[in-house]
């Protein structure tokens, strides 16, 4: 066998061993992203649901709260702009602007469903309601179903964008275009803070 031929098998199996490396990251980094998008998935079934439940809730509180039609219309707008801003991350979880858009408006909903809910207290026979009751439970619920989820998510995304930055996935990320997801973290700074308890 001629020395030529010999240089030419050893770079050939080089060459075939680094594709098969190079296919190995890719692989693994596909099947990372399809992980988060998944997870999104579950995150956009509960926050559906909880969607479909804000306007029923609303509908019983306006029978109570006659005098509280702005708070009413804030929430039902905040809910419509969450809704579209879900779609839109729903239909690309790995867009950050999309979801960036998601976690503002999901702030905007949680303040405006705060401000109800402040408002709800103030009328007894409305907080009494067997509806209302009910509503709150299930919107509850979902509240706690969505945040399960949106851990699962933030775990998926964890896991894909340590994959795609870390030697040698990052030198087969950035030429196939694996761009960073984004977190789904809420950035209400009302939400991040403790209970304050007073017995006074």
């Amino acid at each position: 066998m001629s020395p030529s031929l010999i240089i030419i098998i050893v770079l050939a199996a080089l060459a075939l061993f680094a594709a098969l490396f190079v296919v190995g990251i890719y692989n693994k980094l596909v099947a990372l992203r399809n992980r988060f998008k998944t997870a999104f998935a579950q995150i956009d079934v509960h926050l559906k649901r909880r969607y479909d439940l804000i306007p029923n809730l609303v509908e019983i509180a306006k029978g109570y709260l006659k005098h509280e039609r702005e708070t009413l219309e804030a929430v039902v707008a905040a809910r419509n702009t969450a809704l579209a801003a879900a779609k839109a991350a729903a239909a690309n979880p790995a867009d950050a602007g999309a979801m960036k858009g998601l976690v503002g408006a999901e702030g905007g909903l949680a303040g405006a469903m705060s401000r109800l809910m402040v408002v709800v207290e103030q009328y007894p026979d409305l907080k009494a309601s067997q509806n209302m009751m009910q509503l709150t439970e299930e919107l509850t619920s979902t509240e706690n179903k969505v945040s399960f989820a949106r851990q699962s998510y933030n775990d998926a995304v964890m896991a894909y964008n340590t994959q795609r930055e870390v030697f040698p996935s990052n030198l087969v990320a950035g030429p196939f275009s694996f761009t960073a997801a984004e977190l789904f973290v809420i950035e209400d700074p009302v939400q991040r803070e403790a209970t304050k308890v007073s017995f006074t």
